[in-house]
Parts: C-alpha cells; sequence; structure tokens
C-alpha cells in the first residue's frame, strides 16, 4: 500500500495550495479518506475527512470556509484544497485511508498513512 502526497511547499499568507493524494496498493473507491496534519511540538489533528463516495465530509473548525477536499475514484486521488493560508496552518500535511465507507476525524481509524507533505506559510 502506498499512499504519496504532493503539492507542499513555502507560500506567503494568503496564498492557496492545493495537495494531492495518490493511492496504489489497496481500493479506493468506497472508502474514507482524511488529511491530518502535525506542527512541530503539536499533536497530529485532522483537517478534513471524505467518505468513500464523496457524499459525507468534515472539516476542522480551522479549515471550514478555506479549505475544499475533494475525490476522484477513477484516479485514485485526493485532494485538498486549501485558501487564505496563515502562518499557523504551517505543517506536515498527512493523507490517510480508511478500511470503512466514512471515518471521519478519528485518525485511529486509519490504517494507511502516506509519509507527508511539508507545507509553510510565511507571513
Amino acid at each position: 500500500v502506498q499512499l504519496v502526497e504532493s503539492g507542499g511547499g513555502l507560500v506567503q499568507a494568503g496564498d492557496s495550495v492545493r495537495l494531492s493524494c495518490t493511492v496504489s496498493g489497496r481500493t479506493f473507491s468506497g472508502y474514507g479518506m482524511g488529511w491530518f496534519r502535525q506542527a512541530p511540538g503539536k499533536e497530529r489533528e485532522v483537517v478534513a475527512a471524505m467518505s468513500g463516495n464523496g457524499d459525507s465530509v468534515y472539516y476542522a473548525d480551522s479549515m471550514k470556509g478555506r479549505g475544499t477536499i475533494s475525490r476522484d475514484n477513477a484516479k485514485n486521488t485526493v485532494h485538498l484544497q486549501m485558501n487564505n493560508l496563515k502562518p499557523e496552518d504551517t505543517a506536515v500535511y498527512y493523507c490517510a485511508a480508511s478500511w470503512t465507507y466514512y471515518s471521519g476525524p478519528n485518525y485511529a481509524l486509519y490504517p494507511d498513512w502516506g509519509q507527508g507533505t511539508q507545507v509553510t506559510v510565511s507571513s
């Protein structure tokens, strides 16, 4: 199983970034996906989550109105669009895959994880 994130980098406050995660080695369609992040010295936290066919979504309060999670089941890919980025969004962003239709914000329900992509927002 491989989950490979891409799209991170160094951006300025107010900019946008689109993260992508491509999944291989397991079934993608029909299973929940999530985006999580971890900043230095802080615990891993959920950013957004989506059900297997995209009909249910969850956003952390910090991302509501600024983020959009989407998935392309034909390409085994999930995206996270983040707008109006803030310095406090600086973190390593991870995508994760579950074996249930919708796992929401509970990271313990996601057994498969990517290596992460760094997003750094300068002020």
